[in-house]
């Protein structure tokens, strides 16, 4: 990755807890007692099938749906709603297509209070961080998928969230710009340590990104995989074996 401009840095991730945590639609238990510790400054990974829960679990993280049951705290307070804190970012970019690159992550500055002076120094050096400092001034449309991505990371890191919720980010994109968004992401967060929640359904992705892979099913914890060596290239055929096993 290279950077021009050193971006402000991203406060230290937050430790996130959830414990007995049961979360339903009407009569329908989607989550249910579950129990799952995410240290500070950590990637945990979630996997698992379609309709186990994954999503619905990190939106609960995110404070956009509350439990049924059980309590999910970050650090010490209870999540009951959104917080700038816990910054969620989806798989479609969720871009205002009206608003350039520039103004997108200005956006998000002035939504945490940011003054306007600083909000123009700090996009800058954002969209430097993340590689698009030549397109500043660039309508959603006229980027491609990957780099509405890099804007959408930038975004969401520009507020100096402590941790960083991710609901399948790069699902959508071509294998060498989901390889390029991997590294970028790994770049960023070496730099900027903040904790980060990421789901996927990609068990090689899953075994790239994290220092830890939580496999789920049926709305339970089925395992937790612990990851040697995160992010470097070793062969991870026995433990993509037991994930398989697991799911």
């Amino acid at each position: 990755m290279t950077t021009t401009t050193a971006a402000p840095a991203v406060s230290v991730g937050m430790r996130l807890d959830l414990e007995s945590v049961r979360i339903s639609y009407g009569r329908k238990t989607v989550v249910h007692d579950l129990d799952l510790t995410v240290a500070a400054g950590e990637i945990l990974v979630l996997v698992g099938k379609s309709g186990c829960g994954k999503s619905t679990l990190l939106r609960a993280i995110a404070g956009l749906r509350k439990p049924a049951a059980g309590v999910i705290r970050a650090d010490a307070d209870t999540v009951t709603g959104p917080s700038a804190d816990r910054a969620l970012v989806f798989q479609d970019d969720a871009l205002l297509p009206w608003r350039t690159a520039r103004a997108n992550i200005d956006l998000a500055l002035r939504l945490r209070g940011v003054s306007r002076g600083d909000r123009a120094a700090r996009s800058r050096r954002w969209l430097d961080e993340v590689g698009l400092g030549a397109y500043a001034d660039y309508l959603p449309r006229d980027l491609s998928g990957g780099m509405r991505q890099r804007v959408q990371l930038a975004r969401s890191l520009a507020g100096s969230p402590r941790a960083v919720l991710m609901d399948e980010p790069f699902g959508a994109l071509d294998s060498q710009t989901r390889a390029e968004m991997q590294r970028l992401l790994v770049d960023t967060w070496r730099a900027h340590p903040t904790t980060i929640v990421f789901v996927t359904h990609d068990l090689d992705e899953a075994l790239l990104l994290g220092d830890r892979i939580a496999v789920l099913g049926a709305g339970s914890l089925r395992a937790i995989v612990e990851v040697p060596d995160p992010r470097e290239p070793v062969d991870r055929s026995a433990l993509r074996a037991r994930i398989l096993e697991s799911l």
